[in-house]
């Protein structure tokens, strides 16, 4: 790889040119990605391009995003649009971000060979707080992948043998927690309060394990209702939509942990849905278990999210809405 600089432009040749087909995508669209998130004009001739602008800070920041993600290429990592979303918004924040570093530190591999890895320096210090702590609160706005993450946490730490099964849980709320007079036996009442976390596992590994994992109890879905009185030994255990548990309902939840045991509580405290005068135990538990040493928490803001782009817009756009009125 070749680079030349003038003051308003820098010229990159990549050695490869298979890999830099991949890199430029079809048509030049990455090429454009890139350009347009940057503001600068990209120029592809053959397996040259020249950058070309106004500010010689935006041209640098696009030859470090081309050459990291060509980097990122020759270790066989496929790269997709919102892959160049995620590059941009990582090296616009701290040019010395090394995105090697994140995508190529996979949690796991999933059934399709996808490989789940960190999309945001939140989400590595997130995964690395998971490595090294046996309580983790992962909390911020929706799409940022708290749920998503633990559960690859959980299942790669299955899959190793470090825990004998996972239980993944979240309040069933709406419901009241009481589930009796909804309609159907157990599995019908609750479904739809846990059906994102199946979706997740689903994603993760065949529908057949899963179902397979799931009749013999290896994984375990449930409302959190059902794990008073229960101590979770050897296990991986997922509290999901926290921010909906009373204060007694989190104390009851994490005194549950038992040896050899790790959990994870995830939680977006701006989404409350709790009844008006019944506190978060979620925010309450930021309070009270802040200074206590193996735990840790780790905060996502809407900069974090990695879904559609558009989320993240949506997201802020609410959050304005909000401040105004």
């Amino acid at each position: 790889m070749k680079k030349n600089h003038d003051m308003n432009q820098t010229k990159i040749t990549f050695s490869d040119i298979d890999l830099t087909r991949q890199l430029f995508g079809e048509q030049n669209t990455n090429l454009q990605r890139i350009a347009d998130a940057v503001d600068v004009k990209i120029q592809a001739r053959g397996n040259t391009v020249h950058i070309n602008g106004d500010d010689r800070i935006s041209i640098d920041l696009a030859q470090s995003i081309l050459t990291q993600l060509y980097d990122l290429i020759k270790e066989k990592y496929p790269i997709y649009p919102n892959d160049i979303d995620f590059a941009v918004r990582a090296l616009s924040s701290n040019t010395e971000t090394n995105l090697k570093e994140l995508f190529l530190d996979a949690v796991y591999i999933t059934s399709k060979k996808r490989s789940i890895v960190p999309k945001s320096l939140v989400q590595k210090q997130y995964i690395e707080a998971a490595r090294n702590y046996d309580i983790v609160f992962g909390i911020g706005p929706a799409g940022t992948g708290k749920t998503y993450l633990a559960m690859a946490i959980a299942v790669a730490a299955l899959a190793k043998g470090s825990v004998s099964r996972i239980i993944l849980t979240r309040p069933a709320v709406e419901a009241g927690e009481t589930l009796g007079f909804l309609p159907g036996d157990l599995a019908e009442k609750v479904d739809p309060y846990l059906r994102p976390l199946y979706d997740a596992l689903h994603d993760m590994m065949h529908i057949e394990k899963a179902s397979d994992l799931l009749t013999q109890n290896i994984i375990e879905v449930a409302p959190l209702a059902f794990m008073r009185g229960r101590t979770l030994n050897d296990a991986y255990v997922i509290l999901d939509e926290a921010q909906n548990t009373t204060s007694e309902q989190m104390k009851m939840f994490l005194t549950r942990i038992g040896f050899n045991s790790k959990a994870i509580i995830t939680g977006d405290i701006t989404q409350v849905d709790l009844p008006k005068g019944k506190k978060s135990g979620l925010m309450q538990a930021c309070e009270i278990l802040k200074d206590i040493q193996g735990i840790q928490f780790v905060y996502f803001t809407k900069k974090d999210v990695v879904r559609h782009r558009l989320v993240r817009d949506i997201i802020a756009a609410y959050e304005r809405y909000e401040a105004s009125e």
